[in-house]
C-alpha cells in the first residue's frame, strides 16, 4: 500500500509564493507518474501538473510560468512551488501517484492510482 501526505498549504496574499509536499511512502515500486491536483470551491478537481518517470513536468495552462513541480525520487517526496499566486488559486491540493497500467492489469500492483487527503491553500486579494 502507499500513502500520500501533503504539507505546505496555508493563506497567502496575492502575488505571494506557497510551496507544497507531498511525502510518498510505503511500496512505491509500480509508481510511475506523480501529480498534483485542485479542486477550487464549488468546482470539480483539475489538474495541475505532473511528472512521468524519468520525464519533464508537464503544467496545466493557469499555472504554466508561475508552478513548478519537482520530485526528489531518493527523498519519495515530490513538491509544488507556487509564485506569483492568484485568488483564482485558492482551492485544495492533492497530491495523486499513478502505477504502471499494464502492472495493475497483470495484478502486479494493487490499485491505478493513489491520493493524498489534501491540503488547503486559500489566496486574498
Amino acid at each position: 500500500q502507499v500513502q500520500l501526505v501533503e504539507s505546505g498549504g496555508g493563506l497567502a496574499q496575492a502575488g505571494a509564493s506557497l510551496t507544497l509536499s507531498c511525502s510518498v511512502s510505503g511500496d512505491t515500486s509500480c509508481i510511475t507518474t506523480v501529480g498534483w491536483y485542485r479542486q477550487p470551491p464549488g468546482k470539480q478537481r483539475e489538474p495541475v501538473a505532473a511528472i512521468p518517470e524519468g520525464g519533464t513536468p508537464e503544467y496545466a495552462p493557469a499555472v504554466k510560468g508561475r508552478f513548478t513541480m519537482s520530485r526528489d525520487n531518493a527523498k519519495s517526496t515530490v513538491f509544488l512551488q507556487m509564485n506569483s499566486l492568484k485568488p483564482e488559486d485558492t482551492a485544495v491540493y492533492y497530491c495523486n501517484a499513478i502505477n504502471d497500467p499494464a502492472r495493475v492489469a497483470r495484478g502486479f500492483c494493487d490499485q491505478p492510482d493513489y491520493w493524498g487527503q489534501g491540503t488547503q491553500v486559500t489566496v486574498s486579494s
